[in-house]
C-alpha cells in the first residue's frame, strides 16, 4: 500500500513539475501553443524566440518520440539560421540539452542532442560559453572516451571549440581530459584525431597541462600523427609539437628521439596545404633552439633551397617563418650562393610592416647572404633592388625601421668592390646615409664613411694621376 502511494506521489510530483514548466515557459499563453511550427526565413525575432522556448519546454516534458522531434526541429533551426545559435544559448536550456548526453539516455536522442551541442560549441563565443557553463565539457570527454566513432567525432569537434577559449583550458585537467585526448589521437578515426589534436594544440601552452601531456606520452602520439592521411590532423599535431618544442629542451629531446625532425622535413617536401605547411615550419623553427637541429638544418642544402623557394613564392605567413628560419641558420658560402635568387624577395619583404617581425627576419637573413661577394654583386646588378634599398634608406620613408636598410647597405659596401659602391652612390644612397648618420641611426655613420671614403679615394687618385 505504501509503495503504491509513493509511486502515485512521485508521478503526481512529475506532472506538477511539467505543468509548472509549461506555465513558466509562457507557451500556454500563445494562441498556437499546441502546434510546433518551424519559423520561416522571414520570421521575426519574437517568433523565433517563442519557438525556442516552446521547443525546449517540449524537449523537457515530452517522451522519447517528442524529444526526438523537438531535437530535429532544433537541428533544423541551427542549420537554417546562423544567428539562431545565440538565441538558443540565451533562451534555451542548454544545460538540459547537455543532460541528454547521459549514457543512459536513448541512443537516438543522445545522438541528436550531441549534434546540437557540437553546433552550439562551434558557432560563436556566446553559444560556446553556454555549453561550457552548462557543464558540457565533462560529458563530451566521456563520449570521446567511450562513444562510437561518429559520436567521438562530434564530441571532439565540440571539445576543440570549447578549448579554443584559454579561460576554459584548466577544465581539461579537472576532468582528466588529457589522457582522453591523447588516446583519441592514438586510436580514433582521422577526423576525431584531427579535432583531438586541435584541442591539445589549444591547451598545450598551459603549464600544468604540459606536464600531463608528458606524463601521458603525448609526444610519440603527436609525432606519429604527422604520418596521418588527414592533412588537418597533420596541421594540428604539428602545431602542438611547435608549442611543446618551444617550451624547453625536455620536449625538444623527446620529439627528436621520436624522429620528429625527419618527419617534419619530409612534410616540407610533400605538403601542398599552406596552413599545414605553416604549422610544420613553426615546429621546425621551435626545434631550431636545439644546437643539434641547428647544425643539421644548416648543412642541409635541400632544406635550405626549399626555404628559399617559400620565401620567393609562399604566402606572407610562410615567407615570414621561412625568413625567420633562414636567419637562424649558419650557412656555408656554397649554400648562400645556392639561394642567391631569393635576395630580391628578402629585400621586398623588408618593406612589409606586417606580420610583426617579418622585416627584422628578412633583413637578418639578407645580411647573412651578403657576406658572399657574388651575392653582393647580384644585388647591385638588379636595378629594382638598388632602387628599393635606396628608397628604404630615405628618412622620409616611415614604413621601414632605418637600422634595417642601413645594415643591408653596410653589408654591401663593407668589403664590396668599387662597382658596388658606385652603384649605391649613383642611386643616391650616400645622401640618405648622411642624414641617417645625423639622426644617429645605428650603423649609419660607419656606412656613410665607407661610401664617402671610397669617393674621396677616387678623387685623390685622379688628382695624383693629373
Amino acid at each position: 500500500m505504501q509503495s503504491d502511494l509513493d509511486m502515485a506521489s512521485t508521478s503526481l510530483s512529475n506532472h506538477l513539475h511539467d505543468l509548472d514548466l509549461l506555465l513558466r515557459s509562457g507557451v500556454l499563453h500563445q494562441s498556437n501553443a499546441i502546434v510546433l511550427s518551424q519559423p520561416g526565413p522571414g520570421s521575426g525575432k519574437d517568433d523565433v524566440q517563442f519557438f525556442v522556448k516552446d521547443l525546449f519546454t517540449r524537449l523537457q516534458i515530452g517522451g522519447i518520440e517528442f524529444k526526438k522531434k523537438a531535437l530535429e526541429s532544433l537541428l533544423q533551426l541551427l542549420a537554417d539560421d546562423d544567428k539562431s545559435s545565440s538565441l538558443v544559448a540565451k533562451e534555451g536550456n542548454v544545460a538540459y540539452l547537455i543532460h541528454l548526453l547521459d549514457l543512459n539516455m536513448n541512443s537516438s536522442v543522445r545522438e541528436k542532442a550531441l549534434a546540437a551541442v557540437s553546433i552550439l560549441a562551434s558557432a560563436n563565443d556566446e553559444s560556446r560559453k553556454s555549453v561550457f557553463e552548462g557543464g558540457g565539457l565533462g560529458p563530451l570527454l566521456r563520449i570521446i572516451e567511450t562513444g562510437s566513432s561518429a559520436f567521438k567525432e562530434k564530441a571532439a569537434i565540440a571539445v576543440e571549440a570549447i578549448t579554443a577559449d584559454l579561460e576554459n583550458a584548466w577544465a581539461i585537467s579537472a576532468y582528466s581530459g588529457v589522457s582522453v585526448l591523447v588516446e583519441a589521437c592514438r586510436s580514433s578515426s582521422p577526423a576525431a584525431q584531427s579535432h583531438a589534436a586541435g584541442a591539445i594544440r589549444n591547451v598545450a601552452c598551459v603549464g600544468d597541462i604540459k606536464v600531463a601531456l608528458a606524463e601521458e606520452g603525448a609526444v610519440p602520439v603527436l609525432v606519429q600523427l604527422l604520418s596521418s592521411s588527414s592533412t588537418s590532423a597533420i596541421e594540428k599535431s604539428a602545431g602542438s609539437i611547435a608549442i611543446l618544442a618551444e617550451s624547453g629542451e625536455y620536449f625538444r629531446t623527446l620529439i627528436l628521439q621520436e624522429r620528429g625532425l625527419q618527419k617534419l622535413l619530409r612534410l616540407v617536401q610533400d605538403l601542398s596545404s599552406p596552413d599545414a605547411l605553416e604549422s610544420v615550419l613553426r615546429a621546425i623553427s621551435s626545434l631550431l633552439a636545439s644546437d643539434a637541429v641547428a647544425r643539421i638544418l644548416s648543412s642541409s642544402t635541400a632544406f635550405i633551397v626549399q626555404i628559399s623557394e617559400l620565401i620567393k613564392h609562399g604566402n606572407i605567413r610562410l615567407q615570414q617563418i621561412s625568413a625567420s628560419v633562414l636567419s637562424n641558420l649558419s650557412l656555408s658560402d656554397g649554400n648562400k650562393r645556392a639561394i642567391s635568387s631569393c635576395i630580391s624577395s628578402l629585400l621586398k619583404l623588408m618593406e612589409s610592416p606586417k606580420p610583426v617581425g617579418l622585416q627584422d627576419s628578412a633583413a637578418q637573413a639578407l645580411v647573412a647572404l651578403l657576406t658572399v661577394r657574388s651575392n653582393r654583386k647580384e644585388l647591385v646588378r638588379d636595378e629594382k633592388c638598388v632602387t628599393r634599398l635606396v628608397q628604404m634608406l630615405d628618412p622620409e620613408n616611415e614604413l621601414v625601421p632605418k637600422r634595417l636598410p642601413v645594415a643591408v647597405a653596410a653589408a654591401v659596401v663593407g668589403t664590396a668592390s668599387q662597382g658596388c659602391r658606385k652603384r649605391l652612390m649613383a642611386a643616391g644612397a650616400h645622401q640618405h646615409m648622411q642624414r641617417l648618420a645625423e639622426m644617429e641611426v645605428a650603423g649609419a655613420r660607419k656606412a656613410s664613411q665607407r661610401l664617402a671614403g671610397n669617393r674621396l679615394k677616387t678623387i685623390f687618385s685622379r688628382t695624383w694621376r693629373e
